[in-house]
């Protein structure tokens, strides 16, 4: 079947009983994690509280950091396709910052970020290598998407052309960066969406600050 065609019935019924299910595991691996720390989360216990087998379990996910962060994964997912809604004449490292404020911005389906424990365990990825391994996987997957999208904005090749890697490396280089932030509490911060996303434009103004200081400045030339 093409992937234009409609789905049928059936088909969709398949498929948000799918996403129920690997919901279901993504909360369960939150919870457990958070209750009894990584090391003691098992993806058996994983797959109890979701209440499907351990086969199931792993049609979805590779293990139990993969299952818990799969939320970045989603909103990695939405800013991309966030991203390529943009009108074409914007440029690419503005195309990226207003897909993000799009993101923080959704009303009717909150960023990811902005659940409840998903700030703890965020905080959790900067002390857990397992956790901080399966979050880089995930966020490089995501950044390999952008880098496609923003290659076929300019029209030319992700392997050959370096400027759609430099410019998405950058952007989310500074999304990551106000996230950790943002995280652990930093600026006297606390959780709410409007002070994520004043953050986030704070750290994209930054980047942009920085980038026409070095190019004013004469001796970043010798």
């Amino acid at each position: 079947m093409k992937a234009t065609e409609p789905l049928t019935p059936t088909q969709d019924r398949r498929q948000r009983k799918a996403q129920q299910t690997r919901n279901a595991l993504a909360a369960a691996a939150v919870e457990l994690i958070l209750e009894r720390g990584l090391a003691a989360t098992t993806v058996e216990a994983i797959a109890e509280r979701a209440d499907v087998t351990r086969r199931t379990f792993s049609r979805y996910f590779t293990g139990k950091e993969d299952a818990a962060l799969d939320f970045v994964r989603g909103d990695g997912d939405r800013i991309n396709a966030l991203l390529r809604t943009r009108p074409a004449a914007e440029p690419p490292l503005l195309a990226y910052r207003r897909a993000v404020r799009a993101w923080l911005a959704d009303q009717e389906n909150p960023a990811h970020h902005l659940r409840p424990r998903m700030r703890r365990l965020l905080t959790l990825v900067d002390t857990e290598p397992a956790l901080f391994a399966a979050y880089e996987r995930i966020r490089v997957d995501a950044q390999e998407e952008s880098i496609r999208i923003i290659a076929e904005r300019l029209g030319t090749d992700d392997v050959r052309d370096m400027r759609p890697a430099v410019v998405v490396d950058a952007a989310a280089g500074v999304l990551t960066a106000a996230l950790r932030i943002w995280a652990r509490g930093g600026e006297g911060h606390d959780s709410g969406a409007a002070d994520l996303a004043a953050l986030v434009e704070r750290a994209y103004d930054a980047l942009i600050s920085e980038a026409a200081t070095a190019a004013a400045d004469p001796s970043s030339e010798e």
